[in-house]
């Protein structure tokens, strides 16, 4: 029993759990970020939010367990290298959502609202929308902009800019769009095998998709530094949008360079110049924003 419940948590990725940061935004930049309360709320939503994004990753692995089989990488996976039974695969399923969508419930209706919403469209997209060229990748982009939306809830924040929206979608694109390339690139002439959409994409248009979305972020997460309200008077946010390039620059240069990119959270906690500048951002945005 104990090495089936460890094979069911290693098919939620924890790894990629790392996304759900993303709700933690709302709390830092609604400059809550000091009081208990929203901060329990908050760390609450994000492991109610890693329950559902591990079933979510849980029933993906069930409906592409033979296509799974023949990737290099993700046939090591329990469901696909026969650690995990599909029993055990599909209860989890079946009872961890109704588990998490329940405390959501008791925590904030609103947030349970945003937490089925996100199930119902991670599902869709399982079952269908993945294989949709281009949706495939907003959907992507709409679980992360989802997360910030119901970061935003539980911390009650009356100060969060839309700007920051526009930002989150357009770097969850850029990543959505690294994504589809590593796979190109990684499987070459058994793509196609792996991810029926693939066949719709190419290198090429990738990259035209992730310039023009590169250059939008820049331009949006500028624009939100100075002429966001409730920032410091003095314009200082700008100061941050150093870190921003040299991330979003490092992030291109592990995607063309070095192959990465096929799982976003492998770079998130693995490469350390990318981790060293987030971290300086964050730290500059804390004393920019308390400060100030």
């Amino acid at each position: 029993m104990l090495v089936m419940l460890k094979q069911l948590l290693i098919s939620m990725r924890p790894k990629q759990w790392t996304k759900n940061v993303f709700i933690l935004a709302p709390l830092l930049f609604d400059l809550k970020l000091l009081n208990p309360f929203y901060v329990a709320k908050t760390v609450s939503a994000v492991i109610l939010f890693s329950i559902l994004s591990g079933c979510v990753y849980l029933i993906n692995d069930l409906t592409d367990i033979d296509k799974d089989r023949q990737h290099p990488i993700k046939r090591h996976r329990p469901l696909a290298s026969g650690k995990l039974s599909r029993p055990w695969a599909i209860g989890a399923a079946a009872v961890l959502p109704v588990f998490a969508l329940g405390l959501s419930v008791l925590l904030d209706p609103l947030f349970a609202l945003i937490g089925l919403i996100y199930f119902v469209i991670q599902l869709a997209y399982s079952f269908g929308l993945k294989n949709v060229v281009i949706v495939d990748v907003l959907i992507i982009a709409a679980g992360f902009v989802l997360r910030v939306a119901a970061g935003s809830v539980v911390a009650d924040a009356a100060r969060f800019s839309p700007w920051l929206y526009v930002c989150m979608t357009l770097l969850a694109l850029f990543m959505g769009f690294g994504k589809r390339r590593n796979e190109i690139t990684l499987l070459e002439a058994d793509a196609l095998q792996h991810r029926k959409v693939l066949q719709e994409y190419s290198p090429q248009l990738l990259d035209q998709m992730m310039a023009l979305v590169t250059s939008s972020t820049v331009i949006a997460y500028s624009l939100y530094t100075f002429s966001a309200e409730n920032l410091p008077a003095n314009k200082s946010m700008m100061l941050t949008i150093p870190f921003v390039l040299y991330s979003i620059f490092r992030y291109l240069y592990l995607i063309h360079q070095k192959n990465l990119g096929g799982s976003p959270e492998e770079i998130l906690v693995g490469d350390a110049p990318f981790i060293a500048s987030n971290l300086c951002w964050g730290l500059a945005v804390l004393l920019i924003l308390y400060t100030f």
